[in-house]
């Protein structure tokens, strides 16, 4: 049995701004979240080994997320000087993203089958190798919440997580499922 509790403390202590127990029976895969994707305002559907269609149908994902009872949801946290304050938005997920793959690396040594999904598309490398070659980085690569079709939002919401913390801010959500 995983200490959620325990793995929570952890969390925070890593650096994130907030923490909270996943529910897996609370997650929807979305078709349309995958629309939203497959819009390609990112620039990674179709250019990533964890973006559609590369990380999987949707029922592939499904099945993925089947196997798993909770987890955790982890979130970083910013204040914006304004709404254009691309510096600090940009601070803010290079922290979340860096704090989210050492996490994720703490937590598959002691869950080895922990699967981390994260905020965006994977930036291990300068440039993927999608679909021409493997990935170089198998075990350092996640996909995203919304790649494998969660509304954030939803799934913040149905776990007691705020997903919106008032005018100014700016946060970032990744999950951990363990178990």
């Amino acid at each position: 049995m995983v200490d959620l509790d325990g793995v929570i403390h952890m969390a925070v202590s890593a650096g994130f701004s907030a923490a909270a127990k996943l529910d897996c029976g609370t997650i929807r895969l979305r078709p349309e979240v995958r629309e939203m994707c497959s819009a390609d305002k990112c620039h990674s559907f179709a250019k990533n080994w964890t973006c559609p269609p590369a990380c999987g149908s949707l029922e592939e994902c499904a099945e993925k997320v089947s196997r798993y009872k909770s987890g955790i949801i982890v979130q970083t946290v910013g204040k914006l000087e304004d709404e254009f304050d691309f510096e600090s938005m940009n601070a803010l997920i290079v922290k979340h993203n860096s704090l989210f793959a050492e996490f994720a690396e703490v937590l598959a040594g002691q869950y080895p089958s922990v699967l981390p999904l994260g905020s965006g598309a994977c930036r291990v490398c300068g440039k993927c190798t999608y679909p021409d070659n493997p990935c170089r980085f198998p075990g350092k690569s996640y996909s995203s919440m919304e790649a494998y079709g969660m509304l954030v939002s939803e799934v913040c919401a149905a776990n007691n997580l705020p997903y919106y913390y008032g005018s100014g801010t700016m946060v970032y959500t990744g999950c951990y499922l363990i178990e």
